[in-house]
């Protein structure tokens, strides 16, 4: 924990969205791998504070059961009614005990653009300048619906918040504007808060308020200016969601390129800000990478390639591929059309081919299942070539079961192997054969029936067809039976 560490971190998350026109709380909405909230809460954890709460209100048990899922030691406090920013961070407070020794950070939990720097920024600038409190404030194009810095006019400290609603018009002419991001002493906060009134045009007790009542006091009020406004970016509807995803968006791939990644084309691109990656990985365009995705060194996936908690190895490709949780060994070869369901493990140098699915099976090192194929619930040895169109039968209608294919094998095309089976090492199987029993290793299985050829068929059957003009004419011809079919 360093010097600049906060005492605790005020997460404000009581609000239902309403713009966001969803049944989902606006904080639980997702970009890019993490919920709104999720991402401030990364911000917040890089101060490594020594408490962390967070405000819920609307859908409080859809709130608490993701934090519940996401940071387990985050405390929750609950604001009944929405009466202000005040009156949720005092309910912040309350349930760390009251004041607090120490710098007090709060944050949104609608701000997923903002950083762990920033934040450490605000709280360096807060205890270095000994401020009461120290405000996070960018200049914006467009202020509207923000609250107004307002500063002295000699000597430029902030003097008050002055929320839109409230504004005259020479202060909404102001394009320096809160953030809803503050550094406080603690103490100072909590007494700060008791004084706060309601008689604005909400009716509700502004957080923004205690600067002027700690400046009053005589306490000093500061201001930290990010250079980055979009960093501070609130989300209220679908299109400022869309947004904040395409910037971050860009951010990523930024830090991936800059780590050594080509991305052809950022444009259309997609990565989570879980998904990590090693220099000279290649993505082709139209690539989205998900989760816990991590990409070996000169890994190439894409084009058209969507990706969920899979790691792929050094070397190997996918292409025009969907994969969740899976697994591709170094130097593999997966599609282009693949569909990689959850729990495939391909080895070293294995391939699972064009127009394959897999799920829930292990394939050894240099195994081949080139194309047109399935492979369900199977253990599949090294250097074993599974011929084209094969489907492993692993459902009887109620239950799953598993098939067993040795190393150095070779599976005629069309097989089924009707699990629970076993083919051993070396053993062969005939092409079109259904396999319902065990194969001893070094064994040629044959389950098809005898082909019977019915002469004249379509002469009787068909006459006056094509087919039966064209049978007629290669009669007598080289390699044709007489009168053959």
């Amino acid at each position: 924990m360093s010097a600049n560490s906060p005492a605790a971190v005020v997460v404000l998350a009581a609000g239902e969205g309403t713009r966001m026109k969803s049944a989902t709380p606006k904080v639980l909405h997702e970009i890019c791998g993490r919920s709104l909230i999720g991402h401030v809460l990364e911000a917040a954890y890089a101060l490594s504070p020594e408490r962390l709460v967070t405000v819920v209100g609307f859908a409080r048990e859809k709130v608490v059961a993701h934090l519940g899922t996401i940071a387990p030691d985050v405390r929750t406090a609950y604001q009944s009614e929405q009466k202000g920013t005040g009156h949720a961070v005092r309910i912040g407070l309350e349930e760390l005990g009251g004041a607090v020794d120490g710098t007090v950070i709060v944050v949104c939990g609608d701000t997923p653009l903002l950083t762990g720097a920033t934040l450490r920024k605000l709280a360096e600038t807060h205890t270095g300048d000994g401020n009461a409190v120290t405000v996070l404030t960018a200049e914006v194009p467009d202020a509207t619906g923000y609250g107004r810095i307002v500063r002295d006019g000699e000597s430029g400290a902030v003097t008050a918040i002055v929320e839109h609603k409230d504004a005259t018009e020479a202060q909404r002419a102001i394009r320096e504007i809160n953030s809803g991001v503050f550094a406080f002493d603690g103490q100072l906060l909590a007494k700060a808060l008791g004084k706060v009134r309601t008689d604005n045009s909400q009716g509700e007790e502004y957080l923004t308020d205690v600067l002027g009542i700690l400046r009053e006091a005589g306490h000093r009020v500061g201001a930290a200016v990010t250079g980055d406004h979009e960093e501070i970016a609130g989300i209220n509807n679908r299109v400022q969601l869309a947004e904040a995803r395409r910037t971050l968006n860009d951010r990523l791939l930024t830090g991936a390129m800059l780590a050594g990644v080509t991305v052809v084309d950022p444009a259309s691109t997609w990565i989570d800000a879980t998904v990590t990656y090693e220099q000279d990985a290649l993505v082709h365009p139209g690539t989205q990478l998900h989760g816990a995705t991590h990409l070996g060194e000169g890994a190439e996936v894409g084009p058209n390639t969507r990706l969920t908690n899979t790691r792929v190895g050094a070397g190997a490709r996918v292409d025009n591929t969907v994969a969740y949780d899976s697994e591709v060994g170094e130097q593999a070869s997966v599609g282009p059309f693949a569909y990689l369901r959850p729990g495939t493990r391909l080895g070293l140098k294995a391939k699972a081919g064009t127009f394959v699915e897999m799920k829930n099976s292990n394939i050894g090192e240099g195994t081949k299942v080139p194309h047109l194929s399935y492979v369900g619930d199977a253990t599949i040895g090294d250097f074993t070539n599974i011929g084209a169109a094969s489907v492993f039968v692993n459902y009887d209608g109620e239950a799953k079961h598993h098939t067993t294919v040795g190393s150095h094998c070779k599976t005629g095309s069309d097989n089924m192997f009707v699990a629970p089976v076993t083919v051993g090492d070396g053993a062969y199987t005939a092409a079109g054969s259904v396999i319902t029993k065990d194969v001893p290793a070094g064994s040629l299985a044959v389950a098809r029936g005898q082909q019977r050829n019915i002469e004249g068929w379509v002469a009787r059957k068909r006459p006056g067809s094509a087919a039966a003009r064209a049978a007629e004419a290669s009669s007598g011809k080289p390699g044709n039976p007489a009168g053959g079919s």
